[in-house]
């Protein structure tokens, strides 16, 4: 009877393969996983300019949250979102960088699989204050109204900045399927009030490549991105809500109206 070390006469000893022979497969494998994940779940985005200030400075690398947009969510009022550029909005918002041959081709590869940002994507990065369905306006010295409905903005804004005094706007009407945008340094941003004679300034959500969920670079940035208080106000969207009840009630009438007549016919000796 064979014991437990033996082994069938002519079987062979498998040698492990060598590190040298794995590790092309080891570092093709990190790569897809890298690649479908930037493509589908997060990926990493650099802010080019100041529009954003306080909550985001330059050269910050934020992650963006690409899988909601999947399953048909849309931008929600308050969220920070990057969005491709809908056409001649980045003007001066960008900045070439000098860096040489070398190093721009290792960005490249990097951006490719998702590990850095992209020199030359050309997307936005704003915050989502109105979406589709929504009237949004500002006048000089005044608030941001959403619905008629005054925001506190100060908890985000830059400080000392005013909420639309450099480019006041409105009312404006936002179409569905579409969203206004605006930076937190509204005095050092080309948002949505700069670009009205373009669909009155309004982004498709087609556009939008994802939500803005955390600061992951440099360390001592490091931040969530939530949703300020003031987007969740009471009566904020008003004119989303009303919606379900004034088709309950055009769909009322008809039944209400069919009863009415099936009473009097009844009275008079006579039913449908």
């Amino acid at each position: 009877m064979d014991g437990p070390d033996d082994k069938p006469e002519g079987a062979k000893d498998k040698k492990p393969r060598s590190f040298w022979r794995e590790l092309p497969i080891l570092v093709g494998i990190a790569l897809l996983l890298a690649l479908l994940i930037k493509t589908f779940l997060v990926q990493a985005f650099s802010i080019p300019s100041d529009s954003m200030q306080n909550t985001l400075q330059r050269g910050d690398r934020v992650l963006v949250d690409k899988l909601t947009p999947w399953f048909g969510a849309e931008p929600e009022r308050g969220e920070v979102v990057v969005f491709h550029d809908p056409g001649g909005w980045l003007g001066d918002e960008t900045q070439q960088s000098d860096s040489g041959p070398l190093a721009r081709g290792v960005q490249r590869v990097l951006s490719f699989i998702g590990l850095m940002p992209s020199a030359e994507e050309k997307d936005l990065i704003k915050r989502v204050i109105a979406v589709g369905g929504d009237t949004v306006e500002c006048q000089k010295g005044g608030p941001v109204k959403v619905n008629g409905k005054a925001l506190n903005e100060k908890g985000y804004i830059f400080p000392g900045g005013t909420p639309c005094d450099d480019k006041p706007f409105g009312p404006i009407k936002v179409p569905e399927g579409r969203i206004w945008v605006m930076g937190d340094h509204r005095q050092d941003s080309l948002d949505s009030r700069y670009h009205q004679n373009l669909n009155n300034g309004t982004v498709s959500v087609d556009q939008v490549v994802g939500r803005a969920i955390v600061i992951a670079w440099p360390v001592d940035r490091w931040s969530t991105l939530p949703v300020p208080g003031t987007f969740d106000q009471p009566g904020l969207g008003a004119a989303a809500s009303m919606a379900p009840s004034a088709l309950g009630f055009a769909g009322a009438v008809p039944i209400v109206l069919w009863r009415r007549r099936r009473l009097v016919r009844k009275a008079r000796g006579t039913v449908d």
